[in-house]
């Protein structure tokens, strides 16, 4: 399938959060706090006439797509981009075609597309402030033998939630990234 017909097979954003059922409010949470600024807007509003869209490689348990999808929400409403979401785990031809790294399933992905079908950007799957940030903070995990890894782990990815729902630099962050590969 090319991008254009992955767009159409995607959900609308109306349908993607209906199905949700893990991270629901925790995403609406951050959509609807997340603002962007005058400038910003300014920015985006010039897109416009590009008529871009935008494919979203998402799965709902992802903390990352928690986190990312409500920032890329305001931004595709400031541009005018229709989005549509393709599901990671039932959709790996086309996840198999933006791998992270060249190896790794990472979500979400941002696959922004022309009325051509032609992708102009891709983005994803974290900000590299972001990648950076959550490296630190692996690398203060125990050994993967270690009897305690998982369970601090689990606290580790708990408190990044926890991060990611409440930090408005962090949303910003990630906002001006995703501006990075639009605005050129």
């Amino acid at each position: 399938m090319d991008l254009n017909q992955w767009f159409q097979k995607g959900l609308t954003v109306d349908e993607y959060i209906n199905a949700m059922t893990t991270n629901k409010e925790e995403m609406l949470t951050i959509y609807k706090q997340f603002t962007l600024t005058d400038e910003d807007k300014n920015k985006l509003e010039a897109l416009r006439p590009q008529k871009l869209r935008v494919i979203v490689l998402s799965e709902d348990w992802c903390g990352d797509a928690m986190l990312n999808n409500p920032i890329l929400l305001r931004i595709a409403e400031a541009a005018g981009m229709e989005v549509r979401f393709v599901l990671r785990d039932s959709n790996l031809e086309l996840m198999d075609q933006y791998l992270t790294n060249g190896t790794s399933r990472a979500i979400p992905i941002f696959i922004f597309i022309n009325e051509e079908g032609n992708e102009v950007g891709v983005w994803g799957p974290r900000a590299p402030e972001m990648q950076a940030f959550v490296m630190e903070k692996r690398a203060a995990l125990p050994d993967k033998d270690a009897e305690d890894f998982q369970a601090k782990q689990t606290e580790l990815f708990k408190s990044l939630r926890a991060t990611y729902q409440t930090d408005t630099t962090i949303w910003q962050t990630v906002a001006t990234s995703i501006f990075a590969t639009l605005i050129k």
